[in-house]
C-alpha cells in the first residue's frame, strides 16, 4: 500500500480542477477522521439526515433546517414551526417521553408552504414517533420520509384559532374573553359544518338606582347560538334554528367587545342607574342592561329592563333594541307604600324582575344558564329592589345580580348598602336607598364573550 502525506492539495495552474481517482475507485475514511466543509458541496444529493439538537423541548418552537429535535409533551402541546422551505431541507422530530399520543406535537408550516400537499397543520399523535421531514417543491411542501408514510402527519382537518383564554370541554376548545380581546382564526376546517361555532355573548349589567329609592339595574344582553357540532347543554334561549344568529367563521381576526357595567345612582334624589354597554362578536351585539329607577327618574331600556317605582316611575323595557330570541326581559315596578317602600327588581335573561312590596324589594329577574364553558354556568341576572328600615331589601336574580340596599335615617341594624352585579355575567346591581350615609345604587356587572367550536 502507497502513501502519500501532504499538506495541501491544488489543482495544476489554469487547471482550476482537481479529481480524485477513476470512476469505480473506492475513498475510505476511517474512524476517528472529520471532514470539515467550509465551501460548497454540491453533486452529493440530500441525505435526508438531520443533525440532532439533544436540548429536549418542552414549548412552542420554530426549527432550523437541518436539526432534529427531542419533543416532550408530558405538559401539554407542543407546536413546531417549520422553516422556510428549500429543496434538499431537513427537519425531524423525535417523541422524547412517549406523549404524543396523549398531548400532540403539532408541525406548523412556514407561511402558506405545504405539508404532504396540505396547507394544513400536521398532527403528530403517535407514541414514540419519529418523523423526518423533507422539504421537495411547492406542490407537495415537506414529506415524511423516515416512516414511509405520510399519514403520520395527519394534516388537522378541523379549525385553529387563538384568542381569549383558551379551555377544552371534549372534542372542543372554548375560548373565554372577561375583556377586549381578538379571536383569530387562523386556519379554517376542512368540512364546512366545523367553521360554525357556539358563542355566547353577554353585555354589561344596569347600574342600581340611587335614593329616594332606587329600583334594581336589568341585566345585560343575553345572546347565544348553540353549533350542532358542538355538543353542550344550552339555554333556553338558544338561537340556533334561526339562520341569521348562526356564525359561520372564516380565516379572519373578529375583534372582541366586553362591555363594562353601568355605574349605580348617586346617592343624590331622582337618580336612575347607568345602563351597561354593549358586547359584540361578530354580526352578534347584546345590549348593556338598563338602569334601575331613583326617585322620579325612570327606569331605563336595554337588553333587559331596570326596575321602576309605582306611581312614580316607568319600569325599563328589555329586549331592547328587539332580536329573537329575546335578550332579557323587563323589570318590575315597586309598590313605593310605607311603611318600607319596596323597590321593583331589574328584569333578567330568562325572567321580569320581581314585583316589590310596601315591606319588601323586588328580587331580580333570573338569568339563563349554560354549559358553553364546560359546565353549567348562569349569566345576565337583574339586580334586587331596596328597601326602607324595617322591611327586606330583594336579593338578585340567579346569573350575578346584585342585592338591593336597606336604608334608614339613622341606620337601623339591618341597613346595608346595594350590592354591584358580578363581573363578567352581566348581572344587575341592586338598587340604592336613603340612609346616613347615603346608599347609592350598585354597579352593574361586566359581561362576557365565549366561542366554542370542534377541534379534534
Amino acid at each position: 500500500m502507497s502513501e502519500i502525506k501532504v499538506n495541501k492539495i491544488s489543482p495544476r495552474t489554469a487547471c482550476g480542477t482537481t479529481t480524485l481517482g477513476d470512476s469505480g475507485d473506492t475513498f475510505t475514511i476511517p474512524a476517528g477522521v472529520s471532514i470539515t466543509n467550509n465551501g460548497t458541496a454540491s453533486g452529493f444529493g440530500a441525505t435526508g439526515a438531520a443533525s440532532w439538537n439533544t436540548t429536549v423541548k418542552t414549548s412552542t418552537f420554530t426549527a432550523v433546517a437541518g436539526e432534529g429535535y427531542f419533543v416532550n409533551t408530558t405538559s401539554g402541546e407542543v407546536d413546531v414551526t417549520l422553516p422556510a422551505g428549500s429543496p434538499g431541507a431537513v427537519v425531524a422530530v423525535k417523541d422524547y417521553a412517549g406523549t404524543w399520543d396523549t398531548n400532540n406535537c403539532i408541525i406548523i408550516s412556514n407561511g402558506s408552504e405545504k405539508i404532504g400537499g396540505s396547507t394544513n397543520n400536521a398532527t403528530l399523535n403517535t407514541e414514540g414517533l419519529s418523523a423526518t421531514f423533507i422539504y421537495i417543491d411547492s406542490t407537495q411542501g415537506w414529506l415524511i420520509t423516515d416512516d414511509g408514510l405520510q399519514s403520520v402527519a395527519d394534516t388537522n382537518p378541523f379549525m385553529v384559532a387563538t384568542g381569549g383564554t383558551i379551555t377544552t370541554s371534549g372534542n372542543c376548545k372554548i375560548h373565554t374573553f372577561t375583556g377586549p380581546g381578538t379571536f383569530t382564526v387562523c386556519t379554517t376546517a376542512t368540512c364546512a359544518s366545523n367553521n360554525q361555532v357556539s358563542y355566547l355573548v353577554v353585555a354589561g349589567g344596569g347600574g342600581g338606582g340611587g335614593n329616594d329609592h332606587g329600583s334594581g339595574g336589568g341585566a345585560g344582553g343575553f345572546r347565544e347560538t348553540k353549533s350542532p357540532v358542538t355538543p353542550y347543554t344550552a339555554s333556553p334561549l338558544d338561537g340556533q334554528p334561526s339562520a341569521p344568529n348562526r356564525i359561520t367563521v372564516t380565516a379572519n381576526a373578529f375583534p372582541i367587545t366586553v362591555g363594562s357595567g353601568g355605574a349605580g345612582g348617586t346617592g343624590s334624589n331622582n337618580t336612575a342607574g347607568t345602563s351597561g354597554n354593549v358586547s359584540t362578536f361578530s354580526t352578534i351585539t347584546s345590549a348593556g342592561g338598563g338602569g334601575g329607577a331613583g326617585g322620579s327618574a325612570n327606569g331605563l331600556n336595554g337588553g333587559s329592563g331596570g326596575g321602576g317605582n309605582a306611581g312614580r316611575t316607568q319600569k325599563g323595557s328589555g329586549n331592547t333594541p328587539p332580536v329573537s330570541p329575546p335578550q332579557g326581559s323587563d323589570g318590575s315596578v315597586s309598590n313605593y307604600y310605607s311603611p318600607n317602600y319596596g323597590m321593583g327588581g331589574g328584569g333578567g335573561a330568562t325572567a321580569t324582575g320581581g314585583p316589590a312590596s310596601s315591606t319588601a324589594g323586588g328580587v331580580g329577574g333570573a338569568g339563563a344558564t349554560t354549559s358553553i364553558n364546560g359546565t353549567p354556568t348562569a349569566f345576565a341576572g337583574g339586580g334586587g329592589g331596596s328597601t326602607y328600615s324595617g322591611g327586606s331589601s330583594g336579593n338578585g336574580g340567579a346569573g350575578g345580580g346584585g342585592k338591593g340596599a336597606i336604608g334608614g335615617t339613622p341606620p337601623s341594624p339591618g341597613a346595608a348598602n346595594a350590592v354591584a352585579g358580578t363581573a363578567n355575567t352581566g348581572g344587575g346591581g341592586g338598587g340604592g336607598e336613603r340612609c346616613t350615609p347615603v346608599y347609592s345604587g350598585g354597579a352593574g356587572g361586566s359581561g362576557i364573550v365565549i366561542i366554542r367550536y370542534k377541534f379534534q
